[in-house]
């Protein structure tokens, strides 16, 4: 299954009549949640509530924006409404014979009238949403399938740039577990001194490296490397399984952002190549951040 962006576009067009037109297009970025916004025609209650239990179906995260635009041919033939006219002329009548005018009507400005002219094509309002309805569904499944499709490309590229961060992120792991023998001997040497200088000649030798050995052990950051790897390696099978993964590879960002800082702050102080593992460490937060912002957009 690909790994799904949030972010696509897709748009289709087609006729319902000669006289009936639609252009159908929905957007998507990123949120935290499915958020749904359409922008329909007044009087599309059904199709409405279609449309919003198909994206519910297609899309699990992101905000989403459906937009459907009608169009309306204008009509080749139209009439006049004898009624209406006959009335305006009966009246034009009267009015001269009541007051002894003088004058014909005018035709041009009795077509103007409201009602005088009339299309030839009498389809009802509920007839047009209806056939909108019926030809808007039928085109709803292909189109998000086009949407999903773009998520998907969008998807390829997101996880190029996080497997590498997650490359220079396994790399400092690496480069930090081959100088930590080094470090905890030199950490291990600075303590002795420092509980020697300290003990005198009232504890013995013994006595100051079992405490030493105590300290040592608190400050080892192995448990935080094999971590560390382990969340690498589970990530790295979150992308190629794809699917809904966005809410789970932010969690293990999180992890990971915990291990790096804990390794930091054992480690902090040691000096020569303590100074390396915190730059190390600084590194892995920094690709940690940037994962994170890119998993921002991922479903």
């Amino acid at each position: 299954m690909p790994l799904y962006s949030m972010t696509g576009y897709a748009r289709a067009q087609a006729r319902v009549n000669d006289q009936l037109g639609y252009t159908l297009s929905v957007k998507s970025v990123n949120h935290r949640f499915l958020d749904v916004q359409l922008r329909l025609p007044n009087g599309l209650d059904a199709l409405e509530m279609e449309l919003r239990r198909a994206l519910k179906e297609h899309l699990v995260r992101g905000h989403v924006e459906l937009t459907l635009s009608v169009e309306r041919t204008a009509q080749q033939t139209s009439g006049f409404n004898r009624e209406v006219v006959a009335a305006y002329v009966d009246a034009f009548r009267a009015a001269q014979q009541e007051f002894s005018l003088t004058g014909d009507p005018d035709l041009n400005t009795i077509l103007r009238m409201p009602g005088a002219l009339e299309s030839n094509h009498r389809n009802s309002g509920e007839d047009e949403s209806e056939a909108l309805t019926v030809s808007v569904s039928a085109q709803i499944g292909a189109l998000l399938q086009q949407l999903k499709a773009m998520r998907a490309r969008e998807g390829e590229s997101l996880a190029a740039i996080l497997h590498g961060s997650l490359d220079r992120l396994a790399q400092a792991v690496e480069g930090v577990a081959q100088l930590r023998p080094e470090v905890e001997q030199r950490y291990q040497e600075r303590l002795t001194q420092r509980l020697s200088a300290a003990a005198g000649s009232e504890f013995s030798r013994q006595r100051v490296l079992e405490e030493v050995a105590v300290l040592v052990d608190r400050s080892d950051i192995a448990e935080e490397l094999a971590r560390m790897t382990t969340h690498i390696g589970h990530f790295r099978e979150l992308l190629v399984s794809g699917g809904e993964t966005g809410k789970k590879l932010d969690f293990l960002l999180q992890e990971m952002n915990r291990e790096a800082n804990t390794l930091l702050s054992k480690t902090g102080g040691v000096g020569g190549k303590g100074t390396r593992i915190t730059e190390l460490g600084l590194a892995m937060k920094a690709e940690i951040e940037k994962a994170r912002e890119q998993i921002q957009n991922v479903e």
